[in-house]
């Protein structure tokens, strides 16, 4: 298992990944745009060559926002997750941030265990945010 930060030769991984973790993925085209906007950072974990999780944060001031974990299926509920976002927390605090944010599905309790295990706490719910309609949790955690 390696951990490091996104090379733009990751994105065609990630964006594959994405695809098989998620019903609404980020396209190619925008995890580019997200890595270039200079307020963007990611961290991913490799077996040999190939990405087996991936997450990223934007850091804007004091402010950070967790935007995107995914982690392969038969590498899920080992730690990759934590880590990754374990990295993207430290990220922010080297980068100036005091806070981030995120948002989660009300249905991903998986992830929800893991940001509540993290110090995340939850501040309200953003109804029909996704475009499936399902409920979103936004969580905050202090970086102090």
């Amino acid at each position: 298992m390696n951990g490091r930060l996104w090379k733009y030769a990751d994105l065609p991984a990630i964006a594959a990944l994405e695809r098989e973790c998620f019903s609404d993925p980020w396209s190619q085209r925008v995890l580019a745009e997200s890595f270039l906007s200079g307020r963007f950072f990611g961290s991913l974990m490799e077996e040999g060559d190939t990405v087996t999780a991936y997450g990223g944060v934007s850091v804007a001031g004091e402010g950070a926002e967790v935007q995107l974990i995914g982690v392969a299926e038969m590498y899920r509920r080992c730690g990759r997750g934590g880590k990754i976002l374990d990295d993207l927390l430290e990220i922010a605090r080297e980068k100036g941030a005091k806070r981030a944010f995120l948002e989660v599905r009300v249905s991903n309790s998986p992830a929800l265990m893991l940001y509540l295990s993290r110090g995340f706490c939850g501040l309200y719910c953003r109804t029909r945010y996704y475009a499936d309609g399902e409920d979103a949790i936004v969580m905050l955690k202090e970086l102090g």
